[in-house]
């Protein structure tokens, strides 16, 4: 009940909708229903010459006035109105149908846009919770299924419940006898229903388990396609695939099966109530009690009560499908970010003053920053330094806000950064993390992301100042040059540097780059760092890397281990200190040449290439 409650909250907009389109299907279905009595009366008052009685609702038919009985005139009376309840059905279902699929579809618009909000609005340690599969099913898959149990399986069963109560009503009109059979069989039906809808559900459940389980191994082979080749592993990823696809099989295998013996009891207890009531119809016509036009009518309407019996236990089967996908998605919904917004804007704020106070935090246990203290005036230029783990990304990530301090604060310009509405306090950085993402479109869209329309001049001068401009020149389409997913297509050097240059358009008061310089050979970073404290002095500039050369130029460097600083200072005090930093320094000046192959292959890649570093 409570996921039927949770769709409500949508489909309320569209209530008044909903309650046309059932309004129209009582005009549809009536008009069907009365088909069968004027059927009977082709028999009894046209095919046969019987006397007028007053046991149907167009009894008044046989007065006379629109013909005499067993007369032409009577049937072209009988069958104008046959023809004109048709039209009126076909007509009103017709536009039924229209007025429906429009209502469905946007309850899915709606589903769709409220489900992926809700994903841009939650924390990253609450999106880890979800693999990219049951993800990718949620805001795809689960948002069609339950548009479906409101737009279709719901209205389906009010027109089943339609016909069963009118259907009852005429047969126990015509003869009370005839409902003897689907009343005793009433108990079967529910027991079997009961039954199956369990199983349903229980398989409903495998089949939507197993398809996100396919659905993240195939996201995780297009996106480690090359890793895969490089190491010819392409047969152990089809056996994965053909495990995880043969699961998937299996559970349809036994959903085709669960059906088939569904449809088989319900079609031996639909058949048997069908003859049994035509049985108990012939008796009444052989001992007089019935005509036989309501014979035929009677059968008409078991039918229809059979077939619409069956609707709704086909619909009470189906839905268990459609409420295991709203029951993910009510889940889905009800999750809570971890990091809350503030209600201060930090817009008006033009000189971000940072400062950190015996900052902690653990993060599933483990403690990630131990007692951090660092003051941060608009401006500085501050590099951290570390080996992996030590806590760099963790560090700068906190200040925006991906996750929270758990001990200690951070203050931006005296206030907690807490206090702030998220979005404002994140405009004030740009920033480059390590796992640099391109969207797949041309490069001047990824340069220009956080502002679209700007004009192409302001993208150049980006990625100049990025070392970018003279690459993307030498592409076939130069700017307009389409980067695959993720950024397949160009090098991992020319990646980074199109997210600097992406981080420098966006003109925020902090310029943040993790480890974003590590696949750039020693000369293009330098001439990058530089061009961007000549062209963006007043910025201030957090810069972390595992390259102690790349933080030489700041005012403050911290060399971080086990989340704490255990040496800061600027470089000529740090290489006085002769500590961690002095020593690693020395070693890798030394061993510059061998320091990062990667990054060295690449530059004499595109120097033969002829388009420069």
């Amino acid at each position: 009940m409570d996921v039927l409650k949770f769709g409500l909250r949508y489909w309320k907009k569209y209530a008044l909708g909903g309650i046309l389109t059932k309004v129209m299907s009582c005009v549809a279905l009536g008009a069907d229903l009365m088909l069968p009595l004027i059927t009977s009366m082709f028999i009894n008052y046209v095919m046969q010459d019987n006397e007028p009685a007053g046991d149907n609702i167009f009894a008044f038919l046989l007065s006379g006035k629109y013909g005499a009985i067993h007369s032409m005139e009577l049937f072209w009376t009988l069958a104008i109105l046959f023809v004109g309840l048709i039209l009126l059905k076909e007509i009103t279902v017709y536009i039924r149908n229209i007025i429906n699929q429009k209502l469905g579809i946007g309850l899915e618009t709606d589903l769709r846009v409220a489900t992926f909000h809700k994903l841009m609005e939650l924390d990253s340690d609450t999106i880890s919770r979800y693999n990219t599969g049951e993800l990718l099913t949620i805001l795809n898959s689960d948002t069609i299924m339950f548009k479906d149990l409101f737009g279709r399986i719901i209205p389906h069963m009010f027109d089943a419940l339609f016909v069963l109560v009118v259907a009852i009503i005429l047969l126990a009109g015509i003869s009370p006898y005839l409902l003897i059979i689907p009343l005793l069989l009433t108990p079967f039906f529910a027991m079997a229903l009961l039954r199956f809808r369990k199983l349903a559900r229980q398989n409903f459940t495998l089949i939507r388990a197993n398809n996100s389980s396919m659905s993240l191994l195939v996201q995780e082979n297009i996106e480690a396609v090359r890793l895969v080749r490089s190491f010819t592993n392409e047969g152990l990823e089809k056996e994965k695939f053909n495990g995880a696809y043969e699961q998937v099989k299996e559970s349809y295998v036994k959903q085709v099966k669960l059906s088939s013996s569904f449809e088989a009891v319900f079609g031996l207890i639909r058949q048997t109530a069908y003859i049994g009531s035509i049985a108990v119809g012939a008796v009444l016509v052989m001992r007089g009690y019935l005509m036989v036009g309501y014979l035929v009518a009677c059968a008409d309407y078991v039918m229809k009560i059979m077939q619409f019996v069956t609707q709704i236990n086909n619909c009470m089967f189906q839905m268990q499908q459609q409420l295991v996908s709203g029951r993910k998605m009510m889940d889905f919904m009800a999750c809570e970010t971890r990091i809350p917004s503030g209600e201060l804007s930090a817009r008006p704020i033009e000189k971000v003053h940072l400062k950190i106070e015996r900052g902690t935090m653990c993060i599933q246990g483990k403690t990630v920053l131990r007692d951090i203290t660092l003051d941060i005036p608009y401006g500085k230029k501050v590099g951290i330094v570390g080996g992996t783990g030590c806590g760099k990304s963790v560090l700068l990530e906190s200040l925006i806000r991906v996750h929270d301090l758990t001990g200690g604060s951070i203050t931006l310009n005296g206030k907690d950064i807490r206090e702030y509405d998220l979005d404002s306090l994140r405009e004030k950085f740009s920033c480059v993390f390590q796992d640099v993402f391109l969207f797949s479109n041309t490069i001047d869209s990824n340069i220009a992301y956080a502002q679209p329309d700007i004009g192409r001049q302001q993208v150049y001068r980006a990625a100049m100042h990025a070392q970018a401009h003279g690459f993307i020149q030498h592409l076939m389409d130069g700017y307009d040059t389409i980067v695959g997913e993720r950024g397949l297509g160009i090098s991992g050097g020319q990646k980074q540097r199109v997210s600097i240059a992406r981080a420098l358009l966006r003109e925020a008061p902090i310029l943040v780059l993790d480890d974003s310089t590590s696949a750039l050979d020693v000369n293009t970073e330098r001439k990058l760092l530089r061009d961007i404290k000549e062209h963006y002095p007043e910025k201030t500039l957090l810069i972390s890397a595992h390259r102690m050369s790349s933080v030489v130029d700041c005012d403050e460097i911290l060399y971080m281990q086990d989340g704490m600083i255990l040496e800061r200072g600027s470089f000529e005090e740090l290489m006085a200190l002769d500590g961690h930093f002095a020593a690693i320094y020395r070693i890798q000046e030394t061993q510059e040449g061998a320091v990062n192959f990667d990054a060295l292959a690449e530059a004499e890649k595109e120097a033969k290439a002829g388009v420069g570093v």
